[in-house]
């Protein structure tokens, strides 16, 4: 058992909106198992950002616990229908390889509003709610949704408030905005137990 990472394309038939981490069965060769995918961008650096749905367009890396196969191999891939029991098409691809180490990084971001205005130095308030975060996460650069980018300078009290300088005057109907990212890991949902599908008629 590995981690396999599947190149996969919606299929243009399928209408049905197939969120991250759903169950799907996987014909992969001649093996076929039901499993939890991870979707991420296919992309030629070394971090690839998670997708929270599978897009209609673009290929994505499907990520899954399953056994380990050898490339190139061609997968199918079905979503169960609970209520019919029929299998649905979703995707068709092929086998990317068996790398556990592959980084599927998820994106998150804080946002809060300037309070007091002083020229380049604001006072911040709603994104954190404690002085320990505001110090846990000082070294984190702030950007805000007019172009402005800046850092935290000092916390003020102990709700949450914290003063920030900016490289331009921030305006009072900005957002300010910190990126956090982290990395996620496939859920272990595999499973070689798959369901027949029932007849349509």
């Amino acid at each position: 058992m590995s981690v396999l990472n599947f190149s996969l394309t919606k299929h243009p038939t399928c209408a049905l909106s197939i969120q991250a981490e759903d169950d799907l069965i996987f014909h992969c060769g001649w093996r076929r198992f039901t499993a939890s995918a991870l979707f991420s961008q296919h992309t030629t650096g070394n971090k690839h950002k998670a997708e929270r749905f599978l897009p209609a367009s673009s290929t994505v890396v499907a990520s899954v616990y399953g056994p380990i196969c050898y490339a190139p191999i061609p997968v199918l891939v079905f979503k169960n229908d609970p209520f019919s029991g029929q299998h649905f098409l979703v995707g068709t691809g092929s086998l990317l390889g068996v790398n556990p180490n592959r980084l599927i990084i998820q994106k998150a971001i804080l946002s809060g509003h300037p309070y007091k205005i002083n020229r380049r130095v604001a006072t911040i308030r709603f994104m954190f709610n404690s002085r320990d975060d505001i110090m846990f996460f000082k070294p984190v650069e702030l950007w805000s949704k007019h172009g402005r980018r800046g850092h935290i300078k000092d916390p003020l009290g102990t709700h949450g408030h914290m003063k920030c300088m900016f490289n331009r005057s921030l305006k009072a109907q900005d957002t300010v905005c910190m990126s956090l990212y982290k990395r996620v890991f496939p859920k272990w949902t595999f499973s070689p137990v798959v369901a027949a599908p029932q007849s349509s008629m």
